[in-house]
């Protein structure tokens, strides 16, 4: 009997999703990396394969007849998925509530919360059949805090700690672990994309050491890696300059 276990990653193309999935391929661990640019998950795995055995799904979390149509493709040598680590996320634009871009805040739902619940609906009835499986939602420190101008985009990972800790409840009959992995600042195409490649975007990580995707990616994989009867539930981390969503220790530079 294989023992080896399946992952199955969103996001994979760039930051934490791309930074676990080396760190899961290190532990020999089976992996569907998805994404949205192709030919990125098409370089990553080239790369991956030289450690384990590794098939793409190319789809937008946000499109529902995508996922599920892209999940039940899967060949039978990858179609049981053992974990889920649902990282696909993002934030767009930081406005005061009565100046939000309805695009925005459209996006933010769309991906951070529907995407999320497209991909474990997809996934789950098979863990919940095996009554085994262990679910990872990558959340945020803003699912903790709300900070100004963040209202959109907080609600949206407070939606994803609300969401870990229903799943975790709802699926405590069937022994499938759930937990949430909420960083703070973290040095990736994040701010880029928020800020839409404006120059604001490059002064976000100056003066500091923010966290690095691989320093996630250390503590989803320590969180998976826990015997059968440990779930590390809820993790909030952030770097050392980093003490709240609004406090952060910035040297001159």
């Amino acid at each position: 009997m294989n023992n080896k276990k399946t992952a199955l990653i969103t996001g994979v193309t760039s930051g934490i999703g791309r930074a676990t999935a080396y760190k899961l391929a290190q532990h020999n661990i089976r992996l569907i990396i998805c994404g949205r640019r192709k030919e990125r998950l098409l370089t990553i795995k080239e790369a991956l394969e030289k450690q384990t055995e590794v098939h793409i799904l190319n789809f937008d979390v946000r499109d529902k007849k995508a996922v599920f149509s892209a999940i039940e493709s899967l060949p039978e040598s990858f179609n049981q998925i053992d974990i889920l680590i649902n990282n696909a996320g993002n934030a767009h634009g930081l406005d005061p509530i009565n100046k939000g871009d309805i695009e925005d805040w459209d996006a933010m739902m769309d991906i951070n919360v529907k995407g999320l619940l497209y991909v474990s609906k997809a996934v789950i009835p098979q863990m919940t059949e095996r009554k085994s499986g262990h679910i990872i939602n990558i959340g945020s420190s803003a699912g903790k805090e709300v900070y100004p101008k963040g209202n959109v985009y907080c609600a949206s990972k407070h939606a994803v700690v609300a969401l870990t800790e229903g799943m975790r409840i709802d699926l405590n009959p069937y022994g499938i672990k759930v937990a949430a992995i909420n960083p703070g600042l973290v040095e990736t195409e994040f701010s880029q994309v928020r800020f839409k490649g404006e120059t604001i975007a490059d002064n976000v990580y100056k003066g500091y050491k923010a966290l690095q995707p691989e320093d996630v990616a250390d503590v989803i994989y320590f969180a998976i890696s826990r015997p059968p009867h440990v779930n590390i539930a809820d993790v909030l981390m952030f770097c050392t300059a980093q003490a709240s969503s609004t406090i952060v220790k910035k040297e001159k530079t």
